[in-house]
């Protein structure tokens, strides 16, 4: 009875599993591509143009372009998505996650320094140029900064997703809600700096 009672836990663990692992991926398409409802299927199904503006644009702090199947529907099972990033002078993107992918980084314009914290708390850090690639893990905490005061920054990522996701750190622990006791416990701080660090993050 206890085996047969142990046999079936491990078959519902393993369901659950391969189910969860199945949720945290892009489709496995068993067609060359997935048609969005009411489009034609000819070249336009296939192009986006949503990147042009993007090129002579000014910007006064960081951008970024995202191209993911939200945007590009046809990506839908194809496991690819793109992003350009624009940096002005000084500016950074904050410490974030792809929680499906992995992020290509190809600098394109400028220089930024990079980098990338490992699940042993390593950080790994670059200064790339234009020309430079740089990849950062699936799910790791990572950063671009345009250190930089004189010369913009552009940068175009890859991400083996057609979905990757964003996590921001800063949104996600002092713009979601998290009671400001949890907060300050948890960073050996006081209630009054959550509040400030919170007030900095508005817009």
């Amino acid at each position: 009875m206890v085996s047969f009672l142990l046999k079936s836990v491990l078959v519902v663990v393993a369901v659950f599993s391969i189910f969860s692992m199945a949720q945290a991926s892009d489709l496995d398409i068993l067609s060359d591509f997935i048609v969005p409802v009411g489009r034609a299927i000819d070249g336009n199904l296939f192009t986006f143009n949503g990147t042009r503006a993007i090129f002579g644009s000014v910007i006064k702090k960081f951008s970024v372009t995202k191209v993911g199947k939200a945007e590009f529907p046809v990506l839908d099972g194809q496991s690819v998505s793109l992003a350009v990033l624009q940096f002005p002078r000084g500016s950074v993107n904050p410490p974030h996650t792809h929680p499906r992918a992995a992020e290509l980084l190809f600098v394109i314009e400028g220089s930024l320094e990079v980098g990338f914290v490992d699940t042993t708390n390593k950080l790994y850090t670059q200064t790339l140029q234009v020309g430079d690639l740089f990849v950062f893990p699936k799910g790791l905490v990572h950063y671009q900064y345009n250190s930089n005061s004189n010369e913009l920054a552009t940068a175009v990522s890859g991400f083996g997703s057609a979905n990757a996701g964003t996590v921001s750190l800063p949104t996600t622990l002092f713009a979601t809600g998290i009671d400001d006791q949890i907060l300050a416990k948890s960073f050996k701080s006081d209630i009054a700096t959550i509040h400030k660090i919170k007030a900095g993050l508005s817009p």
